[in-house]
Protein backbone atom coordinates (compact mmCIF):
# COMPACT_ATOMS: atom_id res chain seq x y z
CA UNK A 1 0.00 0.00 0.00
CA UNK A 2 1.13 3.23 -0.99
CA UNK A 3 2.29 5.92 1.69
CA UNK A 4 -0.65 8.09 0.67
CA UNK A 5 -3.23 5.54 1.12
CA UNK A 6 -2.01 5.11 4.36
CA UNK A 7 -1.55 8.37 5.59
CA UNK A 8 -5.48 8.39 4.36
CA UNK A 9 -6.75 5.84 6.11
CA UNK A 10 -5.24 7.27 9.17
CA UNK A 11 -6.80 10.42 8.79
CA UNK A 12 -10.19 8.96 8.30
CA UNK A 13 -9.47 6.23 11.14
CA UNK A 14 -7.91 9.69 13.78
CA UNK A 15 -11.42 12.01 12.78
CA UNK A 16 -13.71 9.09 13.54
CA UNK A 17 -12.75 7.54 16.71
CA UNK A 18 -11.90 11.26 17.71
CA UNK A 19 -15.66 11.72 17.25
CA UNK A 20 -16.91 8.49 18.28
CA UNK A 21 -14.57 8.56 21.80
CA UNK A 22 -14.75 12.12 22.58
CA UNK A 23 -12.60 14.02 24.71
CA UNK A 24 -10.60 10.98 25.84
CA UNK A 25 -9.06 9.85 22.39
CA UNK A 26 -7.04 13.73 23.37
CA UNK A 27 -5.21 11.07 25.09
CA UNK A 28 -3.66 10.02 21.13
CA UNK A 29 -1.69 13.31 21.07
CA UNK A 30 1.44 12.47 22.10
CA UNK A 31 1.84 10.12 19.28
CA UNK A 32 1.25 12.75 16.87
CA UNK A 33 3.73 14.99 18.97
CA UNK A 34 6.35 12.27 18.34
CA UNK A 35 5.85 12.48 14.60
CA UNK A 36 5.66 15.91 14.66
CA UNK A 37 9.08 16.22 16.87
CA UNK A 38 10.60 13.29 14.49
CA UNK A 39 9.80 15.26 11.37
CA UNK A 40 11.13 18.43 12.90
CA UNK A 41 14.41 16.80 14.46
CA UNK A 42 14.96 16.60 10.64
CA UNK A 43 13.77 20.17 9.18
CA UNK A 44 17.56 22.28 9.85
CA UNK A 45 19.61 19.97 8.38
CA UNK A 46 17.83 19.33 5.73
CA UNK A 47 17.08 22.74 4.25
CA UNK A 48 20.42 24.12 5.05
CA UNK A 49 22.01 21.14 3.15
CA UNK A 50 19.56 21.09 0.74
CA UNK A 51 19.56 24.45 -0.25
CA UNK A 52 23.34 24.20 -0.06
CA UNK A 53 23.47 21.43 -2.50
CA UNK A 54 20.81 23.57 -4.93
CA UNK A 55 22.42 26.61 -5.15
CA UNK A 56 26.12 24.99 -5.88
CA UNK A 57 24.88 22.28 -8.27
CA UNK A 58 23.81 24.94 -10.39
CA UNK A 59 27.63 25.84 -11.17
CA UNK A 60 26.31 28.86 -13.09
CA UNK A 61 25.78 31.57 -10.80
CA UNK A 62 23.59 33.61 -13.53
CA UNK A 63 20.93 30.51 -13.87
CA UNK A 64 21.08 30.88 -9.99
CA UNK A 65 20.12 34.41 -9.96
CA UNK A 66 17.44 33.84 -12.61
CA UNK A 67 15.93 30.73 -11.19
CA UNK A 68 16.03 32.87 -8.07
CA UNK A 69 14.16 35.65 -9.20
CA UNK A 70 11.75 33.73 -10.87
CA UNK A 71 10.63 31.35 -7.91
CA UNK A 72 10.15 34.67 -6.40
CA UNK A 73 8.41 36.27 -8.74
CA UNK A 74 6.36 33.39 -8.57
CA UNK A 75 5.52 33.01 -4.92
CA UNK A 76 4.93 36.62 -4.54
CA UNK A 77 2.28 37.06 -7.88
CA UNK A 78 0.25 33.77 -6.23
CA UNK A 79 0.25 34.87 -2.91
CA UNK A 80 -1.34 38.17 -4.07
CA UNK A 81 -3.79 36.30 -6.20
CA UNK A 82 -4.45 33.93 -3.13
CA UNK A 83 -5.54 37.38 -0.70
CA UNK A 84 -7.35 38.64 -3.52
CA UNK A 85 -9.25 35.62 -4.08
CA UNK A 86 -10.12 35.61 -0.18
CA UNK A 87 -11.11 39.15 -0.23
CA UNK A 88 -13.49 38.65 -3.00
CA UNK A 89 -14.89 35.64 -1.60
CA UNK A 90 -15.90 37.04 1.64
CA UNK A 91 -17.37 40.29 0.14
CA UNK A 92 -19.98 38.40 -1.79
CA UNK A 93 -20.33 35.58 1.04
CA UNK A 94 -20.49 38.13 4.00
CA UNK A 95 -19.13 34.99 6.76
CA UNK A 96 -19.46 38.25 9.64
CA UNK A 97 -23.23 38.19 9.04
CA UNK A 98 -25.26 38.10 11.94
CA UNK A 99 -21.86 36.99 14.24
CA UNK A 100 -21.82 38.15 18.14
CA UNK A 101 -18.85 39.99 19.46
CA UNK A 102 -17.14 38.63 22.74
CA UNK A 103 -16.25 40.79 25.27
CA UNK A 104 -12.19 38.80 25.98
CA UNK A 105 -9.44 41.15 25.14
CA UNK A 106 -7.20 40.18 22.57
CA UNK A 107 -3.18 41.77 23.47
CA UNK A 108 -0.96 41.11 20.37
CA UNK A 109 3.00 40.14 20.13
CA UNK A 110 4.86 42.97 19.18
CA UNK A 111 5.71 42.98 15.23
CA UNK A 112 9.19 43.80 13.83
CA UNK A 113 8.54 46.31 11.18
CA UNK A 114 9.42 45.39 7.37
CA UNK A 115 12.75 47.27 7.73
CA UNK A 116 13.50 44.92 11.04
CA UNK A 117 11.92 41.88 8.91
CA UNK A 118 14.58 42.33 5.65
CA UNK A 119 17.81 43.32 7.96
CA UNK A 120 16.63 40.18 10.28
CA UNK A 121 17.01 37.73 6.99
CA UNK A 122 20.75 38.33 7.33
CA UNK A 123 22.16 36.05 10.66
CA UNK A 124 24.40 37.98 12.78
CA UNK A 125 25.49 34.25 14.07
CA UNK A 126 24.65 31.66 11.10
CA UNK A 127 24.55 28.97 14.51
CA UNK A 128 22.56 30.68 16.62
CA UNK A 129 19.96 30.66 13.50
CA UNK A 130 20.22 26.83 13.21
CA UNK A 131 19.70 26.80 17.05
CA UNK A 132 16.88 28.95 16.93
CA UNK A 133 15.22 27.76 14.01
CA UNK A 134 15.21 30.99 12.30
CA UNK A 135 14.67 29.31 9.01
CA UNK A 136 15.21 32.83 6.41
CA UNK A 137 18.56 33.48 8.50
CA UNK A 138 19.17 29.61 7.28
CA UNK A 139 18.03 29.97 4.03
CA UNK A 140 20.34 33.13 3.69
CA UNK A 141 23.79 31.48 4.79
CA UNK A 142 22.81 28.44 2.80
CA UNK A 143 22.57 30.14 -0.30
CA UNK A 144 25.72 32.44 0.47
CA UNK A 145 27.56 28.87 0.91
CA UNK A 146 26.19 27.41 -2.33
CA UNK A 147 26.75 30.42 -4.47
CA UNK A 148 30.20 30.60 -2.78
CA UNK A 149 31.03 26.76 -3.19
CA UNK A 150 29.89 27.45 -7.25
CA UNK A 151 31.98 30.40 -7.35
CA UNK A 152 35.19 28.63 -6.16
CA UNK A 153 35.15 26.27 -8.60
CA UNK A 154 37.42 23.16 -8.18
CA UNK A 155 38.50 24.02 -4.49
CA UNK A 156 34.84 24.14 -3.45
CA UNK A 157 34.08 20.23 -4.49
CA UNK A 158 35.03 18.64 -1.27
CA UNK A 159 32.85 20.73 0.51
CA UNK A 160 30.27 20.21 -2.04
CA UNK A 161 30.35 16.52 -1.94
CA UNK A 162 30.17 16.82 2.10
CA UNK A 163 27.03 18.75 2.06
CA UNK A 164 25.86 16.45 -0.67
CA UNK A 165 26.50 12.97 1.24
CA UNK A 166 24.66 15.16 4.28
CA UNK A 167 21.75 15.86 2.07
CA UNK A 168 21.23 12.05 0.48
CA UNK A 169 21.21 10.78 4.87
CA UNK A 170 18.90 13.18 5.72
CA UNK A 171 16.38 11.92 3.16
CA UNK A 172 17.30 8.37 3.92
CA UNK A 173 16.33 9.27 7.62
CA UNK A 174 13.24 11.13 6.29
CA UNK A 175 11.82 7.99 4.46
CA UNK A 176 12.47 6.19 8.12
CA UNK A 177 10.33 8.98 9.81
CA UNK A 178 7.32 8.91 6.94
CA UNK A 179 6.88 5.04 8.22
CA UNK A 180 5.81 6.31 10.89
CA UNK A 181 3.44 9.13 8.84
CA UNK A 182 0.07 7.26 9.22
CA UNK A 183 0.08 6.66 12.88
CA UNK A 184 1.15 10.10 13.77
CA UNK A 185 -1.66 11.43 11.55
CA UNK A 186 -4.08 9.19 13.15
CA UNK A 187 -3.14 10.42 16.46
CA UNK A 188 -3.23 14.13 15.12
CA UNK A 189 -6.60 13.91 13.93
CA UNK A 190 -7.99 12.02 16.82
CA UNK A 191 -6.72 14.65 18.95
CA UNK A 192 -8.41 17.97 16.92
CA UNK A 193 -11.63 16.32 16.45
CA UNK A 194 -11.72 14.90 20.19
CA UNK A 195 -10.31 18.28 21.36
CA UNK A 196 -12.89 20.90 18.79
CA UNK A 197 -15.70 18.29 17.54
CA UNK A 198 -18.50 19.01 15.57
CA UNK A 199 -20.13 21.96 18.39
CA UNK A 200 -17.06 24.64 17.91
CA UNK A 201 -17.53 24.21 13.98
CA UNK A 202 -21.77 25.26 13.93
CA UNK A 203 -20.62 28.85 14.84
CA UNK A 204 -18.98 30.05 12.78
CA UNK A 205 -19.07 27.05 9.67
CA UNK A 206 -19.66 29.80 7.38
CA UNK A 207 -16.18 31.34 8.08
CA UNK A 208 -14.75 27.65 7.29
CA UNK A 209 -16.84 26.98 4.04
CA UNK A 210 -15.18 30.21 2.96
CA UNK A 211 -11.94 29.29 3.61
CA UNK A 212 -12.30 25.92 2.38
CA UNK A 213 -13.81 27.30 -0.77
CA UNK A 214 -11.11 29.83 -1.51
CA UNK A 215 -8.23 27.37 -1.25
CA UNK A 216 -9.80 25.33 -3.63
CA UNK A 217 -10.52 27.52 -5.83
CA UNK A 218 -7.40 28.75 -5.86
CA UNK A 219 -5.54 25.20 -5.79
CA UNK A 220 -8.27 24.35 -8.89
CA UNK A 221 -7.51 27.69 -11.12
CA UNK A 222 -4.31 29.26 -10.20
CA UNK A 223 -2.45 26.04 -10.14
CA UNK A 224 -3.88 24.13 -12.73
CA UNK A 225 -3.39 27.42 -15.08
CA UNK A 226 0.35 27.27 -14.21
CA UNK A 227 1.26 24.13 -14.62
CA UNK A 228 -0.82 23.39 -17.65
CA UNK A 229 0.49 26.84 -19.65
CA UNK A 230 3.93 26.79 -18.61
CA UNK A 231 4.69 22.95 -18.15
CA UNK A 232 1.97 21.36 -20.26
CA UNK A 233 1.48 19.21 -17.68
CA UNK A 234 -2.33 17.78 -17.30
CA UNK A 235 -2.98 19.48 -13.63
CA UNK A 236 -4.60 15.93 -12.66
CA UNK A 237 -1.28 14.38 -13.07
CA UNK A 238 0.04 17.39 -10.96
CA UNK A 239 -2.19 17.04 -7.92
CA UNK A 240 -1.60 12.84 -8.13
CA UNK A 241 1.87 13.43 -7.92
CA UNK A 242 2.24 15.60 -5.17
CA UNK A 243 -0.90 14.15 -2.71
CA UNK A 244 1.33 13.10 -0.01
CA UNK A 245 2.69 16.03 0.28
CA UNK A 246 -0.54 17.88 0.18
CA UNK A 247 -2.23 15.33 2.69
CA UNK A 248 0.54 15.48 5.15
CA UNK A 249 0.80 19.29 5.27
CA UNK A 250 -2.99 19.17 5.56
CA UNK A 251 -2.24 16.82 8.70
CA UNK A 252 0.21 18.78 10.31
CA UNK A 253 0.01 22.06 9.37
CA UNK A 254 3.49 23.00 9.05
CA UNK A 255 4.58 23.75 5.77
CA UNK A 256 8.68 22.98 6.76
CA UNK A 257 7.49 19.80 8.46
CA UNK A 258 6.45 18.85 5.15
CA UNK A 259 8.81 19.70 3.31
CA UNK A 260 11.23 16.02 3.41
CA UNK A 261 7.80 14.87 1.33
CA UNK A 262 7.72 17.44 -0.44
CA UNK A 263 10.86 17.28 -2.05
CA UNK A 264 9.99 13.40 -2.74
CA UNK A 265 7.09 14.29 -4.28
CA UNK A 266 8.74 16.90 -6.93
CA UNK A 267 12.04 15.27 -7.70
CA UNK A 268 10.04 11.07 -7.86
CA UNK A 269 6.35 12.00 -8.85
CA UNK A 270 6.81 15.25 -11.22
CA UNK A 271 10.34 15.31 -12.48
CA UNK A 272 11.67 18.27 -11.01
CA UNK A 273 15.59 18.36 -10.93
CA UNK A 274 17.20 17.82 -8.01
CA UNK A 275 19.23 21.15 -7.87
CA UNK A 276 15.96 23.34 -8.15
CA UNK A 277 13.74 21.28 -5.93
CA UNK A 278 16.21 21.75 -3.57
CA UNK A 279 16.33 25.62 -3.59
CA UNK A 280 12.44 26.44 -4.92
CA UNK A 281 10.78 23.95 -1.82
CA UNK A 282 12.37 25.02 1.06
CA UNK A 283 12.06 28.89 -0.03
CA UNK A 284 8.29 28.02 -0.48
CA UNK A 285 8.14 26.65 2.73
CA UNK A 286 9.29 29.63 4.05
CA UNK A 287 7.74 32.28 1.78
CA UNK A 288 5.11 30.77 -0.07
CA UNK A 289 1.94 31.97 1.56
CA UNK A 290 -0.95 31.60 -0.80
CA UNK A 291 -3.42 29.42 1.76
CA UNK A 292 -2.85 31.63 4.62
CA UNK A 293 -3.25 34.27 2.39
CA UNK A 294 -6.79 33.46 1.42
CA UNK A 295 -7.18 33.23 5.20
CA UNK A 296 -6.01 36.90 5.85
CA UNK A 297 -8.79 37.74 3.31
CA UNK A 298 -11.66 36.52 4.81
CA UNK A 299 -10.82 36.75 8.54
CA UNK A 300 -10.09 40.56 8.03
CA UNK A 301 -13.32 41.33 6.29
CA UNK A 302 -15.04 38.92 8.70
CA UNK A 303 -13.79 40.72 11.82
CA UNK A 304 -14.72 43.94 9.92
CA UNK A 305 -18.30 42.92 9.76
CA UNK A 306 -18.87 41.71 13.09
CA UNK A 307 -17.61 44.95 14.35
CA UNK A 308 -19.45 46.92 11.93
CA UNK A 309 -16.22 48.89 10.65
CA UNK A 310 -16.75 49.50 6.71
CA UNK A 311 -13.73 49.12 4.33
CA UNK A 312 -13.28 50.09 1.13
CA UNK A 313 -10.61 50.06 -1.88
CA UNK A 314 -7.79 51.37 -0.17
CA UNK A 315 -8.21 49.05 2.71
CA UNK A 316 -8.14 45.98 0.66
CA UNK A 317 -4.82 47.20 -1.26
CA UNK A 318 -3.65 47.48 2.49
CA UNK A 319 -4.61 43.85 2.98
CA UNK A 320 -3.21 42.59 0.12
CA UNK A 321 0.05 44.50 0.64
CA UNK A 322 0.73 43.55 4.16
CA UNK A 323 -0.33 39.58 3.61
CA UNK A 324 2.05 39.34 0.48
CA UNK A 325 4.77 40.93 2.06
CA UNK A 326 4.07 39.74 5.69
CA UNK A 327 4.60 36.14 4.26
CA UNK A 328 8.25 36.32 3.44
CA UNK A 329 8.83 37.04 6.92
CA UNK A 330 6.65 34.15 8.60
CA UNK A 331 7.66 30.53 9.04
CA UNK A 332 5.75 27.42 8.04
CA UNK A 333 5.20 26.32 11.17
CA UNK A 334 1.82 25.63 13.05
CA UNK A 335 -0.27 28.62 13.73
CA UNK A 336 1.96 31.11 12.18
CA UNK A 337 -1.19 32.61 10.18
CA UNK A 338 -1.95 34.24 13.45
CA UNK A 339 1.19 36.24 13.68
CA UNK A 340 0.18 37.53 10.39
CA UNK A 341 -3.12 38.05 10.89
CA UNK A 342 -2.75 40.65 13.65
CA UNK A 343 0.15 42.22 11.01
CA UNK A 344 -2.94 43.03 8.37
CA UNK A 345 -5.73 43.38 11.04
CA UNK A 346 -3.30 46.55 12.46
CA UNK A 347 -2.50 47.64 9.54
CA UNK A 348 -6.51 48.61 8.38
CA UNK A 349 -6.80 49.36 12.07
CA UNK A 350 -9.22 46.69 12.82
CA UNK A 351 -9.51 45.68 16.65
CA UNK A 352 -6.57 42.55 17.45
CA UNK A 353 -9.69 41.31 19.69
CA UNK A 354 -11.30 40.34 16.66
CA UNK A 355 -8.66 37.37 16.32
CA UNK A 356 -10.63 35.78 19.16
CA UNK A 357 -13.58 34.91 16.75
CA UNK A 358 -11.22 32.56 15.37
CA UNK A 359 -9.20 31.03 17.42
CA UNK A 360 -11.15 28.36 18.23
CA UNK A 361 -11.57 26.92 14.62
CA UNK A 362 -8.26 28.08 13.36
CA UNK A 363 -6.81 24.85 13.46
CA UNK A 364 -9.36 23.58 11.09
CA UNK A 365 -8.46 26.45 8.46
CA UNK A 366 -4.70 25.86 9.34
CA UNK A 367 -5.40 22.73 7.96
CA UNK A 368 -6.67 23.57 4.67
CA UNK A 369 -4.54 26.89 4.19
CA UNK A 370 -1.07 24.65 5.27
CA UNK A 371 -2.16 22.11 2.45
CA UNK A 372 -2.46 25.10 -0.21
CA UNK A 373 0.76 26.76 0.98
CA UNK A 374 2.71 23.62 0.06
CA UNK A 375 0.92 22.44 -2.89
CA UNK A 376 1.73 25.87 -4.44
CA UNK A 377 5.38 25.29 -3.61
CA UNK A 378 5.08 22.07 -5.64
CA UNK A 379 3.58 23.98 -8.52
CA UNK A 380 6.24 26.77 -8.28
CA UNK A 381 9.05 23.95 -8.47
CA UNK A 382 7.16 22.64 -11.65
CA UNK A 383 6.88 25.99 -13.08
CA UNK A 384 10.51 27.21 -12.32
CA UNK A 385 11.95 23.60 -14.27
CA UNK A 386 9.85 23.77 -16.77
CA UNK A 387 10.70 27.47 -17.82
CA UNK A 388 14.17 26.58 -17.48
CA UNK A 389 13.28 23.90 -20.16
CA UNK A 390 14.68 21.24 -17.57
CA UNK A 391 11.39 19.14 -16.34
CA UNK A 392 11.62 15.79 -16.98
CA UNK A 393 9.01 13.93 -18.56
CA UNK A 394 7.89 10.82 -16.99
CA UNK A 395 5.06 8.70 -18.70
CA UNK A 396 1.75 8.54 -16.92
CA UNK A 397 1.70 6.41 -13.46
CA UNK A 398 5.02 5.87 -13.18
CA UNK A 399 7.97 7.64 -10.81
CA UNK A 400 11.84 8.36 -11.04
CA UNK A 401 11.77 5.79 -8.00
CA UNK A 402 10.13 2.76 -9.91
CA UNK A 403 6.95 2.97 -7.66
Amino acid sequence: MKLWAKILIGFVLGAIVGLLVGPPAAALKPLGDLFIRLIKMLIVPLVFSSLVIGASSMGDVRKLGRVGAKTLAYYLATTAVAVTIGLILATLLHPGAGFQIPTETYKAKPLPSLVETLLNIIPTNPLGAMVSDNMLQIIAFALFMGVAIALIGDKGKPVHAFFDSLAEVMYKITGIVMEFAPIGVFALMAWVTATNGPDVLVPLAKVIFVVYLGCFLHAAVVYSSAVSIFARMNPLRYFRGFFDASLVAFSTCSSSATLPVSLRCAQENLGVPKDIASFALPLGATINMDGTSIYQGVCALFIAEVYGIPLGMPQYLTIILTATLASIGTAGVPGAGMIMLTMVLQAVGLPLDGILLIAGIDRVLDMARTCVNVTGDGAGAVVVAATEGELKTLPAGTTLAGK
